[in-house]
C-alpha cells in the first residue's frame, strides 16, 4: 500500500547526493512506490491545535545534475496516513525545538514520526551515551574548569568538546600541562556558564571513529570506520576523515546489544552509535549519516531494511 512520507529536511537543493542518507531513504521510499511530499523550509506550523505543513510533491532521481523535482506547493495537515522524516542537521536549538513539538502533535493524530519527537528533544547525542556507562570511556561533564583540568591531569590525556557539536566541529585535545587548557576550558564552558565534556584520549582512534547504524534497534552488519588524515586527531568526514567500511566486531556487537533494545523502546527506529576502540563515544538520533558510503561498499540497501521496520509498524 503506498504511504504518504513527508520529510522534513535541510534545502534538498544544496544536499551531496553521494553521501546523504536522507536522499538514499527518499530513494528507497519512492522504488516503493511511496508518495513523497517535501517540507518546505519553515514550513511546519500550528492550526487550531492541528499540526500543519506546507509542502510539494517531491520526485528524485539518482542524477548529480538534476536530483529532484518539486511539484506546486500547498498546506496538509499533518496526522493519520503520514510518515514524517525528520531529518533536519543539528544544531538542536530553539527553532528544532518547536518543530518537534509540532511534530508531536503530529503524532497524537496518528502520523508515524521517524525518530519520536520527544526522543529528539530528550537525548543529548553526547550526553545519552552517558545513559550506558558500562559502554563508555572515563568521562565528565561539568563548568567546572577546575574540575576538567583535575580530570585532564588524572588521565594524562583528552578530549574536550561542547554538548551541541556535530561535525568535528569544537572538539580539543589536551594532555596534562598544556599551557591552552585554561583558555579552551573559556571558550568551551563560556566563562563557566555551560557545560562541557571531557573524555579520556582514545588511542585507537588513529584506527577510525566506527559508526554503527542501528536500524530499529538492530544494528547493521558493517560500520563505516572514519580515519584521522595527517596530523588531524578527529576521525569525522566533515573534518576531512577517510571512510573505510568493516564488518562489526564481537565489541561492537555488544555496544549495539546494549543500546539498540532501549533505542527502539523509545521510537528511535533509525539511529547512529559512534564508537572509538571499543568505547561507545555518542549516540546519533537526529540525521545519522553513512547510508551511501555503507551501500555503496558493501551492496547493502539500509533504506530498504528502515522502510521495512517502517512499514512493519504501519501494519
Amino acid at each position: 500500500m503506498p504511504l504518504d512520507i513527508v520529510v522534513v529536511m535541510d534545502p534538498i537543493g544544496s544536499i551531496r547526493i553521494a553521501k546523504d542518507s536522507t536522499f538514499a531513504m527518499l530513494l528507497e521510499a519512492q522504488r516503493r512506490g511511496h508518495r513523497l511530499l517535501y517540507v518546505l523550509p519553515g514550513g511546519l506550523s500550528v492550526r487550531d491545535g492541528r499540526a500543519v505543513a506546507g509542502i510539494a510533491p517531491l520526485r528524485v532521481a539518482d542524477d548529480e545534475a538534476r536530483w529532484f523535482d518539486l511539484g506546486e506547493p500547498s498546506q496538509v495537515e499533518l496526522g493519520a496516513g503520514h510518515i514524517v522524516l525528520m531529518r533536519k542537521d543539528p544544531p538542536v536549538d530553539e527553532q528544532y525545538v518547536h518543530d518537534t513539538q509540532i511534530l508531536g502533535l503530529a503524532q497524537r493524530c496518528g502520523a508515524l514520526v521517524v525518530n519520536d519527537p520527544q526522543g529528539l528533544r530528550d537525548m543529548n547525542e553526547k550526553l545519552t551515551a552517558l545513559e550506558f556507562p558500562e559502554c563508555c570511556p572515563p568521562t565528565l561533564v561539568t563548568r567546572d574548569a577546575a574540575a576538567v583540568k583535575a580530570f585532564v591531569a588524572d588521565h594524562g590525556d583528552a578530549v574536550l568538546k561542547t554538548l551541541d557539536g556535530m561535525g568535528g566541529r569544537s572538539i580539543f585535545r589536551a594532555r596534562a600541562g598544556d599551557p591552552n587548557l585554561t583558555v579552551i576550558l573559556e571558550t568551551l564552558t563560556q566563562g563557566g556558564s555551560h557545560l562541557a565534556m571531557a573524555q579520556r584520549y582514545i588511542p585507537e582512534i588513529v584506527d577510525g571513529d566506527k559508526r554503527i547504524l542501528l536500524v530499529d534497534g538492530v544494528p547493521v552488519d558493517y560500520c563505516l570506520a572514519r580515519i584521522p588524515q595527517g596530523d588531524e586527531f578527529r576521525g569525522n568526514l566533515a573534518a576531512g576523515g577517510r571512510g573505510e567500511g568493516r564488518p562489526l566486531s564481537d565489541r561492537d556487537r555488544w555496544i549495539a546489544a546494549q543500546v539498540g533494545p532501549d533505542m527502539k523502546a523509545r521510537g528511535m527506529i533509525f539511529v547512529g552509535l559512534d564508537v572509538i576502540g571499543g568505547y561507545l563515544t555518542e549516540v546519533n538520533v537526529t540525521s545519522p549519516t553513512c547510508i551511501r558510503e555503507l551501500d555503496k561498499q558493501f551492496g547493502l540497501n539500509i533504506a530498504g531494511q528502515l522502510f521495512d521496520a517502517i512499514e512493519a509498524r504501519v501494519r
